[in-house]
């Protein structure tokens, strides 16, 4: 494969006959560290220039935070090496160009440092915007704007001036002692006492897994200690559709090689199954010790509730759909204050406690409510996807273009569309009557077309897997 790939006169029409996924191998998590990466098989797609005629361009991609004055003199000592080594290009990103609105005069005066380097080393300067898939630092401003999953008709019960969930069914997981409750329990795992141990594992698969009956379209919550020593390998919650095999959760756990008990959670949406595998434990490690404990499964409320047009909230009597209470007027505006804010703005925690609804009227005691809603859902080690056809996220991906032309005139762009992995599923995408990949093309479009509007002269790139139904 040569070292670049450009596709000649490009249509975004391939979009609509590939699927909108990706292997993950471009992760545009930007770090708050400088983090440089020489290489010379970046596969790009142009979608605004020919191919024909050009040279051979070498690329150097550096994820970094340039308000800090280290990291700036590091990239400066790899573009001098770049350059020295004939690379062509600097694909830069920063987590700032989210928000450039925020940075100071030291974060400008660094930006111009670098500005004035790449023109004397004549390497081309490509900034990377527009996080759709990796969405969080554009989030950061309005956490609302996540994508959305479906709750639908979760059954909340009036008590005193308050409503709270009731799981509806029943969910729950046995006491990991009593191995005949599960539905396997992989004999790598011996029992102490309510704790499950494996030591030294060689390969051998360490899970347990137990059927769980679960309502459609609701919200759970899978949680478990785990202790490690030295272990070779990734402790995992998983859940899937006992009927189809499909994965209904995507949110990595935060357990180290050696780590003391910690309570490690997970959230999935049920999606239209009734029945779900839940899987606790490691698939093939090598070595080392882990430790399983506490094992506990729920329906989630209001868990990191999305507040937006297009992801309403609706609240009505059990058994009386057509009597919709109001809010504001019948109970307080529902709000989780907690919404992409923790650790700081733009990270979604995975649980939390859930608000109530709280009543303005009285209603009976133990009446029963009905509540729909929309929740993010956690991807990996943080990822939430925007969602794109909200015209409110459309004007953040202006205001980016607009602040980052100001920053950076003249130059090309990077389009960061990658491992776009949550699409298709709250009224703003449903009112639309598209499919995912009509959706995905106009966004592109969008964007694509607004960088052509500040800059006719540029060319912009996005990453060619997201589009080319032959990659990967």
């Amino acid at each position: 494969m040569s070292d670049r790939s450009l596709v000649d006169g490009l249509t975004l029409e391939l979009v609509l006959r590939g699927s909108v996924e990706a292997a993950p191998r471009h992760h545009f998590r930007h770090s708050r560290v400088c983090r440089c990466v020489l290489s010379v098989a970046l596969l790009l797609t142009c979608l605004c220039s020919s191919a024909a005629g050009q040279r051979l361009e070498r690329w150097v991609y550096v994820s970094t935070n340039l308000l800090v004055s280290e990291n700036v003199d590091r990239l400066e000592q790899l573009m001098r090496d770049a350059a020295g080594l004939g690379f062509t290009h600097l694909l830069l990103a920063d987590s700032k160009f989210s928000r450039l609105h925020e940075m100071d005069e030291r974060y400008f005066r660094h930006v111009e440092r670098v500005r004035q380097l790449s023109d004397e080393l004549q390497l081309r300067l490509v900034p990377a915007i527009f996080p759709v898939g990796y969405s969080n630092d554009l989030l950061a401003q309005n956490p609302n704007l996540a994508e959305g999953l479906p709750v639908r008709d979760a059954l909340f019960e009036v008590r005193g001036s308050r409503a709270e969930l009731v799981a509806d069914p029943a969910v729950g997981l046995p006491s990991l002692g009593d191995r005949k409750a599960w539905n396997f329990v992989d004999e790598s795992l011996r029992a102490e006492g309510e704790v499950l141990r494996v030591s030294d594992p060689k390969g051998e698969n360490c899970r347990v897994m137990k059927t769980v009956h679960v309502a459609p379209f609701r919200h759970y919550h899978v949680s478990v200690r785990v202790r490690t020593v030295d272990f070779r390998g990734q402790p995992q919650i998983a859940v899937l559709d006992a009927v189809s095999g499909r994965r209904l959760s995507h949110t990595n756990l935060r357990v180290g090689r050696t780590s003391d008990w910690t309570t490690q959670h997970i959230t999935f949406n049920s999606l239209n199954c009734q029945q779900v595998n839940v899987y606790l434990g490691a698939w093939g490690p090598t070595g080392g010790s882990l430790w399983l404990s506490d094992a506990r499964m729920d329906e989630c409320g209001l868990l990191n509730v999305l507040r937006r047009n297009g992801a309403p909230l609706r609240v009505v009597m059990e058994g009386q759909p057509e009597q919709q209470l109001q809010e504001g007027v019948d109970f307080e505006p529902v709000l989780d204050p907690l919404l992409g804010r923790v650790p700081y703005a733009g990270e979604y925690e995975v649980w939390h406690e859930s608000p109530a609804i709280q009543f303005r009227r009285s209603l009976p005691e133990g009446a029963r409510l009905r509540v729909s809603w929309f929740h993010p859902h956690v991807i990996y080690d943080g990822q939430v996807c925007a969602c794109v056809t909200e015209p409110a996220f459309q004007q953040l991906l202006r205001g980016q273009a607009e602040a980052v032309e100001r920053a950076f005139p003249g130059t090309d762009r990077m389009m960061s569309h990658d491992e776009w992995r949550v699409l298709g599923w709250d009224e703003s995408f449903q009112r639309t009557g598209k499919t995912p990949g009509q959706v995905a093309a106009d966004n592109v479009r969008f964007c694509a077309d607004h960088l052509k509007k500040l800059n006719s002269d540029r060319r912009v790139f996005v990453w060619s897997d997201m589009f080319d139904p032959h990659h990967n």
